[in-house]
């Protein structure tokens, strides 16, 4: 995607964590900028208050030689409450000559940033929010499109339907019982039933006892698990998949798997919250997802736009930024 900021300075503000990461660089990527990772550690009472917290001066933000030295970019992204403090001291620091940009809501007063992103879901409003269905991520059409020319022979041969498995695993929200372990194995045997091959790709969440409940469903029919051993082809697996099942835990893993245009199944484990629930219902009313339940019918094929926040978000980035530039005459 050819945009005004491409080929712009951008910044990206994170504290490292991979999902942070892959929501900001999917922006970034999108507006075509030339990014520079900032991972940011704040320590002792300066965590405990970020957001709402300065940076330590013991940082000295802005100082010659140091991560957040000037020249100060055209644009900067952050995520996470430990960027905020960061992304505040930048604001005062270049002023309008960046344009800042917050993924997730920042639990701070609206002028914290040009523009805030939130998911649908999330009750944020105000003129500068902007909301998608899906967390921005880097997997473009046109990078689908072109990970399916080349898909290596190991998943070209499984035959269709190829079923790719993307597992989360037991966090704050969603506990994974036993018996949901045994829900999710009956519930991809009836997929083998149906003739279905698999590839299994887990997450470092992924418990043992969910892994064997998978593998116990699936070896009666040609698959790939991937073992967590050498690169992982999570990429491939997404855009080989005739059909996906994603477990309800992860709104990025739901997010990529919506990207393909292929149909998604979500499996939803014990728990939940309102802000999950919100989330899976808004995809399942566009028609993009649907809820894998007992007893699962035949494999149905069905279709949607794939879905892709990160270009959403950029184009709204980019009127932004250029309307400011109307304004200030440049």
């Amino acid at each position: 995607m050819s945009t005004a900021l491409a080929g712009k300075s951008c910044w990206i503000i994170t504290d490292g964590k991979a999902g942070m990461d892959v929501q900001c660089i999917g922006v970034a990527e999108a507006l075509g900028v030339r990014y520079e990772m900032k991972h940011v550690e704040p320590r002792g009472l300066y965590r405990t208050l970020a957001p709402y917290g300065p940076v330590d001066p013991k940082e000295q933000f802005a100082a010659p030689g140091t991560p957040f030295a000037p020249p100060f970019p055209t644009i900067a992204i952050a995520t996470g409450r430990s960027s905020i403090p960061y992304i505040r001291t930048l604001g005062r620091r270049a002023g309008i000559n960046t344009f800042r940009v917050v993924l997730q809501d920042p639990k701070t007063r609206a002028g914290i940033a040009d523009l805030i992103w939130v998911p649908a879901h999330d009750r944020r409003q105000g003129p500068n929010v902007v909301k998608t269905l899906t967390a921005p991520h880097g997997f473009t059409t046109e990078r689908i499109a072109a990970l399916r020319s080349q898909l290596p022979a190991w998943i070209a041969a499984l035959p269709s339907p190829r079923v790719t498995v993307v597992l989360g695993g037991k966090n704050g929200v969603y506990r994974y019982t036993d018996a949901d372990d045994d829900r999710l194995q009956r519930l991809l045997k009836a997929f083998a039933d149906q003739g279905a091959s698999f590839l299994v790709t887990p997450s470092r969440r992924t418990h043992k006892r969910l892994i064997a409940a998978v593998e116990t469903a699936t070896r009666d029919r040609p698959r790939v698990i991937w073992d967590g051993t050498g690169e992982n082809p999570y990429p491939m697996m997404l855009a080989g998949a005739d059909r996906l099942v994603v477990t309800a835990d992860s709104v990025n893993m739901t997010g990529e798997a919506c990207a393909t245009g292929r149909p998604v199944y979500v499996f939803e484990p014990s728990g939940g919250s309102a802000k999950f629930r919100r989330f899976h219902e808004a995809l399942r009313r566009h028609g993009t997802t649907r809820l894998l339940s007992e007893p699962l019918g035949r494999i149905e094929p069905w279709t949607y736009a794939p879905l892709d926040s990160a270009r959403m978000i950029a184009a709204e980035i980019e009127q932004r930024w250029m309307r400011r530039r109307g304004t200030l005459g440049v």
